[in-house]
């Protein structure tokens, strides 16, 4: 399977440069040559590596020096008679063994996630005809036909833009649209800032355009960041580290206490049946010494926080990492886009020489109008002329989707959108009553929308 060379600079060639280079035309690529492209460049979709297996990340549960001092006491205990500690101590090994395993199973599922984000379908161009395929089927040198609400099947060169608009935020954690052209830009362009590409995984919100496909699967951008959740190294959380230190020093302590014990109840007696019965008191205190609930706290207290982080849609891999989560004292970060979740709300209104403060959070269409400096005064848009005229414009002058729970869209547009549901003005109700008949899209000339 070979790899369509990464380091070329496609952004920077000219649109014919790169058709010639591709070894493709406007026209779209064959069939027979597609077929042939597949069996050359592979699938397009994101392939998960060697991870970390079922049965691995069973036994990983088994590894810490404060669960291997459990099985050892279980151990003692069957060979002392003493079955009932042996009994409670192993239950509560499996317990703490269960509970991490669930949890790190579950997040082992990273790349899972990620590939929910790919698109299912594309829209191509071959024998000179438009075909829908799926996406895994894209190969380099495909035309893709992009339009608005589209999700991209693979990273592609511009070669036509009209009024075109990408939401990258997968990406580049910014939520606005990025406006799209076919001019060449300089070598040493950002991926961020390629405005003549676009790539897997990111959506069109605007417009429409046509784009030669240069990169697939883990070729993209995308299958870059893929490829890099499957390789980070593990390493020590400070909770392992001071757990492991702890076990240590705990381990020798009760080593040592044991063995000044025997040798004081030996300084006593030396038959032999005194001598087994100190060897055996001995053990059965290093037995009662090992904390054995520890690790079942520990490991508890942390799914519990790993379970709140994931209410809120955070991947915890490791259950350890909560804990250092909890540690971190400053968040460095170069932009709010990678920390928010891309959503934009409407957060005030001017009308009517005042204004009004609307509250509710991301896509959700509930909220209230409340007047600016009067917490006490609310007010219903829709007995407000004023107000119901301006979400009525704001929902229907808008080409976004919003079904009450996800949009699909310019990130402005369905701001608005859901403002004017929160009032109850549904753009799918407004529009039977005063239907679309044309469409002046928004230009930055007239630095407007018309319909």
């Amino acid at each position: 399977m070979r790899e369509m060379g990464e380091m070329t600079a496609w952004h920077a060639m000219s649109t014919d440069e790169v058709l010639k280079a591709l070894k493709t035309s406007p026209e779209g690529l064959s069939e027979e040559e597609a077929r042939r492209r597949l069996e050359e460049y592979g699938p397009n979709k994101l392939i998960e590596k060697g991870g970390v297996s079922a049965l691995e990340i069973l036994l990983n549960q088994f590894k810490d020096l404060f669960v291997i001092m459990l099985l050892i006491a279980i151990v003692i205990s069957v060979i002392i008679g003493e079955t009932t500690d042996a009994i409670t101590i192993g239950a509560i090994v499996v317990l703490n063994a269960i509970v991490g395993f669930v949890q790190e199973y579950r997040s082992e599922k990273a790349i899972e996630a990620m590939k929910k984000l790919t698109a299912p379908e594309a829209r191509v161009i071959r024998d000179g005809k438009i075909k829908i395929i799926p996406a895994e089927n894209v190969v380099p040198g495909d035309i893709l036909v992009l339009e608005a609400g589209d999700r991209i099947a693979a990273d592609a060169r511009l070669l036509e833009s009209v009024s075109l608009q990408t939401n990258e935020a997968v990406l580049t954690g910014e939520s606005t649209p990025i406006e799209k052209f076919v001019d060449p830009l300089p070598e040493d362009t950002r991926v961020g800032d390629r405005r003549n590409m676009v790539f897997m995984a990111t959506h069109t919100v605007f417009g429409r355009g046509k784009a030669v496909v240069v990169a697939t699967g883990m070729n993209t951008e995308f299958g870059k960041i893929a490829g890099a959740v499957q390789e980070i190294e593990e390493e020590e959380t400070p909770l392992q580290r001071k757990l492991g230190a702890f076990a240590k020093k705990l381990g020798m302590f009760i080593v040592g206490l044991c063995i000044v014990i025997f040798i004081l109840e030996m300084i006593r007696e030396t038959s032999t049946e005194w001598i087994i019965e100190a060897f055996m008191t001995a053990v059965a205190l290093a037995v009662s010494a090992v904390p054995e609930g520890l690790p079942a706290v520990v490991t508890i207290t942390l799914a519990l926080g790993a379970r709140n982080l994931a209410k809120k849609n955070a991947i915890v891999r490791k259950l350890s990492s909560a804990e250092t989560l909890g540690s971190v004292t400053v968040i460095c970060a170069d932009k709010t886009g990678t920390l928010t979740k891309g959503e934009m709300t409407v957060r005030k209104i001017y009308v009517n020489n005042r204004f009004v403060d609307v509250t509710g959070v991301g896509y959700e269409a509930k909220g209230e109008f409340i007047v600016s400096g009067n917490p006490g005064e609310r007010i219903n848009p829709v007995d407000d002329p004023h107000m119901d005229i301006l979400l009525r414009i704001g929902a229907l002058c808008n080409n976004a989707t919003y079904d009450g729970a996800t949009v699909n869209g310019d990130p402005t547009e369905a701001a608005l959108l859901v403002a004017a549901a929160k009032a109850g003005l549904w753009r799918e109700k407004l529009e039977e009553q005063f239907p679309r008949l044309g469409e002046i899209p928004f230009s930055s000339e007239r630095k407007r929308m018309t319909t």
